[in-house]
């Protein structure tokens, strides 16, 4: 079960080992100028943070990023790293996760690596945030905000399964295609809410509502420009998205589907099937296939 560290500071003091990497460990922060942590010797396991507000100054080995809000940072084991609030900062208040990270998430993080074991995901879709930021709640269930740890195998799985929605909705979200030229500003706008959350349960009613238009002009605007439907296109980016888990993921072929905004299994197999010339767990069982 997930209980308070009690025998753990509230705030993480400089010199202050990292937990151990066996454990999911997790806290949130809201720290001042002047805070920051130093690890010379690294950490066994791996260091995730999500930026809420304010900003923080990282490093890890040579490499060193600032983070904002909606930033993801991971750090990799095995390198000294050092944290805290960006020196012309007024506060950063983040989200910390210490864990050993599932094989499975390489693959998203890749993309993002800025050298040294330091990734950077970003920029995450403001229409993410609000999961991701419900992601990291369910793996605290300390009410009064102090440090939370994961003890027992079902509640360290259940943290890692939160984790793992946080890596797959950032990185996923964050994997942006140039805008076409001379492509309506709200057709663009309706290409990246379906990029952004493919398994969201779209309609042309609801696309149109966030660019201001009738559905019969948005269907109409985006057929001409993009040669399918708007819905023709979610069919699409749901199924990349799937592809994406099948590849990068071990989640059953039933919650691939669920969580890619397929109602049906069945209905999910045959347009699988269809697109990729294969039924889903082939799929899975010949390695990448989708670009990313």
């Amino acid at each position: 079960m997930l209980v308070t560290a009690d025998g753990l500071p509230g705030t993480a003091a400089p010199g202050v080992p990292a937990p151990p990497a066996g454990l999911v460990v997790l806290g949130r922060y809201d720290e001042s100028p002047g805070y920051f942590i130093n690890r010379p010797q690294g950490s066994d396991s791996w260091l995730f943070t999500w930026t809420v507000a304010g900003t923080g100054q990282l490093r890890h080995g040579s490499a060193t990023t600032r983070a904002g809000a909606g930033d993801l940072v991971a750090l990799a084991p095995g390198s000294p790293h050092g944290y805290g609030v960006a020196p012309d900062a007024p506060h950063w208040r983040f989200w910390w996760v210490h864990c050993q990270a599932r094989p499975s998430w390489l693959p998203w993080l890749r993309p993002y690596d800025r050298g040294a074991g330091l990734y950077v995901v970003t920029p995450t879709p403001t229409g993410l945030r609000d999961r991701v930021e419900a992601a990291f709640h369910r793996m605290h269930a300390s009410p009064d905000g102090r440090i939370a740890v994961a003890h027992d195998t079902v509640a360290r799985e259940l943290a890692l399964c939160a984790l793992e929605e946080v890596v797959l909705l950032t990185a996923g979200g964050a994997r942006r295609r140039p805008p076409t030229p001379g492509l309506d500003p709200r057709v663009a706008r309706v290409q990246e809410l379906l990029a952004a959350d493919p398994g969201a349960p779209h309609t042309v009613d609801s696309l149109a509502a966030h660019v201001s238009l009738s559905p019969s002009r948005l269907a109409h605007l985006f057929t001409r420009q993009v040669g399918q439907s708007p819905m023709r296109a979610l069919r699409e980016a749901r199924l990349r998205h799937a592809a994406r888990l099948l590849e990068a993921t071990d989640l059953p072929v039933e919650r691939v589907a669920t969580a890619s905004g397929f109602v049906s299994p069945f209905h999910f197999h045959r347009v699988f099937r269809e697109r990729f010339g294969m039924p889903p767990g082939a799929y899975r069982s010949g390695g990448p296939m989708v670009e990313a």
